[in-house]
Formats: structure tokens, sequence, C-alpha cells
């Protein structure tokens, strides 16, 4: 079964997403230009899911990259409700009282995030009151405690996660009486997801992350040259810091067991992720759950306990949160699942990202020479026209790298055949050969970065 060219890119354009950021009302331009992002699935459905949003009630834009495991409704529910969290944290006691008194009074409420979604990005309709109402829940919470200007960045980003998969753990074990809202939050509960969210305001971005996807910088320095800045660890068995920390919270006899086959307890790569309560809970609890819920094998909720299950919880949703004030070298931001970092580098993932940036912002050829005029120059001026006489493949720059990742041959460059050959793959078989993919990257403004340090 042979693909051709244009069902190429129309499967490959299909999660096309992009934002360009407005300059409102004359205030200062924002730090952020725009956005593209985009996703292929492998696994039918997609368990990755992304998120973006202009934070309306304080300063910044987020941008989120969740990806699931054990089906899609732990990256589903997180990705519609984390970035509440973080914004709910961020936001003034005086903010928080407006909406409680709102609420409380059965008024409309000031909107917290304006969402940058793509047309099939799915919500849990159904749910969205019971999310509200513990959103609520989270924000009381913040009212009752003494504390004014409220969190640090980092910390709100730390407390949000954490409350979060809190709230994912207590969700189902509540006695439930509507069943489609206890089968959602078992599914929730016993799937999982790794999560990677950039906040930027101005030349401040921070980028939380819990798992194995990714964040890294593009930078372009003075001579022309670009390089390469990476904003998070994978936490997984690769990394020495998560070995010795998960070794420093559980006994010595367990030391050999902690990691078996690059897996956590032999079960799971990433070593921190939201839901997995199966390596958070205690077995007499995962056993109370179970035994009062309906059918789980319906819901796809596999019933095990890992051998060597001892002294949970193995697992974490605590983020490690990077701070990096924006220069006006740095360029651009790539957030992606572990599906773009398993095929491509980080030093190749910006490469494309800076070639296609540059194949963009060439303009129409110069016909000026500058003196004196040999071969060489020649030459090259040749090549110049040529290239920009050639439109972009890929308009948007997350296509441009999905297609380099399953496409690309041993030298760098996509190969039509193998690109078609992916593709094709049927929905059993795709999952040997590649993941899911998730690329979103962020443009930043230079200008505006460079008047914030002249001002």
């Amino acid at each position: 079964f042979q693909l051709s060219p244009s069902q190429i890119n129309d499967i490959l354009r299909a999660g096309e997403l992009s934002h360009k950021t407005l300059d409102l009302n004359g205030k200062a331009a924002s730090s952020v230009l725009r956005f593209e992002s985009n996703q292929l699935a492998s696994n039918s459905p997609i368990e990755d899911r992304r998120s973006a949003a202009t934070c309306l009630q304080t300063a910044g834009m987020m941008f989120g990259v969740f990806d699931g495991h054990a089906g899609s409704a732990c990256a589903q529910a997180v990705s519609e409700r984390l970035l509440h969290y973080i914004a709910v944290s961020l936001m003034s006691r005086q903010s928080l009282e407006e909406i409680e008194l709102a609420v409380e009074s059965m008024k409309p409420v000031r909107p917290i995030l304006q969402w940058h979604r793509h047309p099939n990005d799915v919500e849990y309709r159904e749910i969205t009151s019971r999310y509200f109402e513990n959103l609520r829940v989270y924000w009381q919470h913040l009212l009752d405690l003494d504390t004014e200007p409220g969190f640090s960045l980092e910390e709100a980003m730390v407390c949000a996660f954490k409350r979060l998969d809190s709230d994912i753990s207590l969700e189902v074990q509540a006695p439930q009486e509507n069943e489609l809202m206890r089968n959602i939050a078992l599914q929730v509960a016993f799937s999982g997801a790794t999560a990677c969210v950039a906040h930027v305001d101005g030349v401040h971005l921070h980028v939380a992350n819990t798992g194995d996807c990714r964040a890294v910088l593009g930078v372009r320095e003075e001579d022309g040259t670009w390089s390469t800045l990476p904003l998070t660890r994978d936490h997984n068995v690769c990394d020495e810091f998560e070995i010795r920390r998960l070794k420093r919270e559980h006994p010595r006899s367990e030391e050999k067991t902690l990691f078996v086959n690059d897996r956590l307890l032999g079960i799971l790569m990433p070593s921190r992720a939201f839901g997995d309560v199966q390596l958070k809970w205690s077995k007499e609890l995962q056993h109370s759950v179970l035994e009062n819920s309906c059918d789980v094998e319906a819901l796809n909720i596999y019933q095990y306990v890992p051998p060597n299950y001892h002294t949970p919880p193995y697992l974490t949703a605590e983020p490690e949160v990077t701070y990096h004030k924006l220069r006006s070298k740095d360029k651009f931001l790539v957030i992606a699942s572990d599906g773009l970092w398993e095929m491509l580098s980080n030093e190749k993932v910006v490469k494309l990202v800076a070639g296609h940036l540059t194949e963009l912002n060439v303009q129409k050829p110069q016909l000026t020479f500058k003196k004196p005029v040999n071969l060489g120059y020649m030459h090259n001026l040749l090549l110049q026209r040529k290239s920009r006489g050639l439109a972009s493949l890929d308009q948007n720059i997350a296509t441009h790298l999905i297609r380099h990742a399953i496409g690309s041959n041993e030298y760098g460059e996509v190969d039509p055949e193998k690109l078609a050959a992916m593709l094709a793959l049927p929905e059993d078989l795709a999952r040997m050969y590649r993941d899911d993919i998730t690329v979103t990257v962020v443009y930043f403004n230079s200008e505006t970065i460079e008047s914030y340090y002249r001002d």
C-alpha cells in the first residue's frame, strides 16, 4: 500500500496548530512571537496531549506537552486541568476572593485562561463541573493560607503539579453515584502521564517537568552559529540523580529490585508521573477501590501488584522546575514528548528549526554584489537564490520536525519511501516502530526581549 505525497502531507498536517501573538491596545508586545504545534499518533487512539493558553488574570503564557501511558485518560485530564491549577496558584488573594465571591453568589466567573486549541482537541465535557468544583476547593485552600502575595512561580508550579496528582488520587476514592464519572476517575487514576509545562512572562521562562518529555532552547550565538540549551532532565533509569533519589527514599534491601530491565519495579520507564496509583497506593487501598468498582476489565484497567512492592509510593508527580532569563539570542523553545527525542537528538532538532527559520526569513534575492567578485562567491549567491526560490515544504515547524523524526535516513535527509512506509504501518505494528509524537515550538520576540534590557 503506497501513500502519495499529498496523502502523506494530509496525514502529517492533520494536527497542525499555530497561533500568532497580537500586540493589543498598545501594550508592550509579548515576548512570545508565535507558537506552532502538531502531533502524530502511533497508538490508536493517541495517548499524547498538548495544551497552550494565555493567562488572563496574571501575566504570561503557558505551553504543555503530556505523554500518556496505559491509555489516554490521565494525559487528557492533566492537559485540561494542570494549567488552571498553575494559574490559580499565581493569582493574588484579591483575585481569588473575587472569583470565590462570584461563585458563591452564582454570578459569572471571570475566565482564568484563554485556551489556544486545535478543533480536534477533545474535552471531557461530562466531568468539567466536577473538575471545577475541585479547582475551587484548591483556591479556597489557598485563601485559607495567610500568605500574600502568594507563591513564587517555581513554588506555584510545584504546588499545582502535586495538588492535581493528589486530587486525581482522591477523586477515585470518593463515593460516586454517577457511573460515568466514576469510570473516568478510575481510568484517569490507573493510567498515567508525564508532563512538561513552560510558563513565559516577559524575559522570565520557567519549565516544570515530570517524567521524560523534554524542553530545549535554540540559541543563536553572536557568530551566527546555533547552540542547544536543555532545560529539563529525563526522569528515568538512565538518570543518576533519579536512581540516587529513589534509593534514598526506599530501604537498602530494595536497591536491587527498584529498577528491573531499565524500568521502575520492572514496569514503568519514567520515574515520575501523574496517576499510576498502582505504584503509589498501598496494596490494601488498591484492592478496596477496585473491589467496589464496576467491570474493571471493560475499562482497560490492569489489576496487578508488582513483585517486590513493599514501601510505596515508588512514583511522584513532583516536577523539577528550571528558571532561565531570556536573552535576545534565545530564539525558540521546543517542548516535545519522548516520541520525538527517541528519533532526533537535541542538536538535530535545534538545527532543523534553525534551518527552517532561516528559510522563512529569507527575503527577495539581493542583486548587489560585494567586491571583489570571485567564482566561490558567485556560486554561493546562486545557491542562495535557488534555495530562496523553493517554498518550504512545511509551513508549520512542528510538522517539519515530525517529518524528519520518522522519515530521516542515515544521512539525516527525509527518505520519501521510508516516510511513506512509516505512515502506512497498520495500527498494531506502528507502536513497534515509533511512539506518539507531540511537538510545540515557541518562537521568542527578540525585539521585546531587547527592549526589556534597554528599559
